[in-house]
């Protein structure tokens, strides 16, 4: 979503920073021989979605732009508004969605849209109702703030990327508040965020074409930052969701691809899955399948915003195997 959070950069006056800069596993991993599920088509008029997680159940849940919050059950061939933002739980536009089954509850990243008011934080909300349980304000003392994507480690912890700063938040599981983790050169426009099965913290960097390791040493502090050598170049690397063990999915949102990311110790093997999305920001896994949005944010900014966009669908392609 770079060219959202571009704009985002330069209505707050952060010329300098324009060039800047949506973990519980999305849902099942491994390839599913079943006939592929439908795609769906969300309900709604330029949404611009940049995030989507999906629970234990196969629901798939997907952020907007204009802040609603949208669901679709397993099999679904749309998805419904189901959280809608009012004055009561303060949603404003909607980056990262991370479904936590442990907890039921959903984790929303909020950001101001455009120009309007409001600060940025971290919302939970029910799994079984959508009714709001928490709101965290971002803690950066006063810093530009940006809250994009999460992820859960085993011991509750929520590790969350802000990306105008370069700096990984945490909540520490039954805290307050979000305080910063760990700031690091690597991490500026951080945007994607997942844990490996073993621990390990993997964060991508929209902007720089990044895949960084972040460190943890054996008291949970940040020990500094390694950049992978990807297989290949990478255009936009976002959403990232563990599959398992060492393996991910990510969205490249410049690319337009949907990937299979494996990690062996500083080097990443990628490999396309699906190619031609119109702006792709984020993906989960469902039943060995991954599910994605387009995010058409051409209609968003440049040239072409402002016209109509048409339905914004959530398409889904195979998983391969691990080799």
């Amino acid at each position: 979503m770079a060219e959202m959070i571009q704009a985002v950069l330069r209505l707050a006056g952060l010329a300098a920073m324009a060039g800047l800069v949506a973990a519980c596993a999305g849902g099942s991993s491994g390839v599913s021989a079943q006939a592929a599920p439908p795609e769906i088509t969300m309900q709604g008029l330029r949404l611009f979605p940049e995030s989507i997680t999906s629970d234990a159940a196969g629901n798939i849940y997907l952020g907007s732009n204009p802040g609603i919050i949208f669901r679709a059950a397993p099999g679904e061939a749309s998805a419904q508004p189901w959280i809608a933002p009012d004055a009561a739980n303060g949603l404003m536009s909607v980056f990262g969605v991370l479904a936590d089954d442990v907890r039921g509850l959903l984790w929303v990243c909020t950001n101001p849209a455009g120009a309007g008011g409001g600060s940025p934080a971290i919302k939970t909300f029910r799994l079984a109702d959508g009714a709001l349980v928490a709101s965290y304000p971002l803690n950066t003392g006063g810093l530009p703030t940006m809250c994009n994507d999460m992820t859960i480690a085993a011991s509750g912890d929520v590790y969350a990327t802000e990306t105008l700063g370069g700096r990984v938040l945490r909540l520490v599981n039954g805290g307050a508040a979000f305080e910063i983790w760990a700031t690091d050169p690597e991490f500026a426009t951080a945007d994607g965020i997942a844990l490996a099965e073993d621990g390990t913290l993997y964060i991508n960097a929209i902007q720089r074409n990044n895949l960084v390791r972040a460190n943890i040493d054996a008291a949970g502090n940040f020990a500094g930052a390694t950049v992978l050598t990807p297989s290949r170049p990478m255009g936009g690397p976002d959403g990232l969701r563990l599959l398992e063990g060492n393996r991910f999915l990510q969205s490249e949102g410049n690319a337009g691809l949907i990937t299979v990311v494996t990690i062996d110790g500083d080097h990443a093997r990628i490999e396309t899955i699906a190619e031609g999305v119109d702006y792709a920001s984020a993906v989960t896994a469902v039943n060995g399948r991954a599910f994605y949005p387009e995010g058409k944010l051409r209609f968003l900014f440049g040239p072409l915003a402002g016209q109509d966009p048409g339905p914004f669908i959530v398409r889904n392609v195979a998983i391969p195997e691990a080799e």
